[in-house]
């Protein structure tokens, strides 16, 4: 998990900020502030990976508080300017988002931290260093998420207001949606094939028409919608052994 602080001297810049990191599984927000010094204080305990600042800010601005954190925390500037860019990036910032903010320029950002994080801080079960792959899920309660390894996965349905992650000996209930689920998952592993399913294509049993068989769920196929027929069929051809 990368705990995340939001400082912005614009509570409604945090607001969205913070909206956002609530759909990113790997991420938790551990604190907000309009006031960068007291942003400085949270950095320095050395409880923050990962902060989204402001750089227009008074008292201390976003490039002054990056380089008074001296590397504690990464950095990644949320600003409506784009003349600091250049400057940002000759200080390692991780990224530089422009507002208004879209989501998915956001979560390109976040990932790119998570890479960067998570290459200083490996993950080790039972003392041994792991390496499964895995995401992280939004469980019922809230501040709960679920890890769940992507080879465990069969299948991802959207059920109304959740998901449905079918597992090889589980059924997990995700409070995610289905599109920043998706862009977790691994491309050549997980596709897309209905508004409603994403399937782990290892599972795949056979395929007939517009219809999928999976291996551990035979008796309900899963149907190939029109708007992602293409980009399968592709991927599958692929992998056809035609004589």
């Amino acid at each position: 998990m990368i705990n995340c602080l939001i400082i912005d001297d614009e509570q409604p810049a945090i607001n969205i900020i913070q909206d956002y990191i609530k759909e990113i599984g790997f991420l938790k927000l551990v604190g907000t502030t309009t006031n960068p010094i007291e942003g400085l204080s949270m950095i320095n305990t050395g409880a923050i990976d990962l902060v989204f600042s402001d750089i227009h800010m008074p008292y201390l601005t976003g490039t002054d508080l990056a380089k008074a954190c001296n590397g504690k925390s990464k950095i990644i500037f949320t600003t409506a300017h784009d003349k600091y860019a250049i400057e940002s990036f000759e200080m390692d910032i991780i990224d530089y988002l422009l507002k208004p903010i879209p989501f998915p320029r956001f979560l390109k950002a976040v990932q790119k931290a998570k890479t960067i994080i998570e290459s200083h801080t490996p993950l080790k079960l039972n003392g041994n260093k792991s390496n499964e792959e895995y995401i992280l899920v939004r469980g019922n309660t809230k501040g709960t998420y679920i890890k769940v390894e992507l080879k465990e996965i069969e299948y991802i349905e959207a059920t109304g207001n959740y998901l449905c992650v079918i597992c090889n000996n589980r059924k997990i209930i995700a409070h995610n949606k289905m599109s920043s689920i998706q862009n977790l998952l691994p491309e050549q592993q997980f596709i897309r094939v209905h508004k409603s399913f994403i399937i782990n294509i290892s599972q795949i049993s056979s395929i007939s028409g517009n219809s999928i068989k999976l291996k551990n769920n035979v008796t309900t196929p899963i149907l190939i919608g029109s708007t992602y027929k293409d980009s399968f069929l592709k991927i599958m051809r692929n992998r056809l052994a035609d004589n």
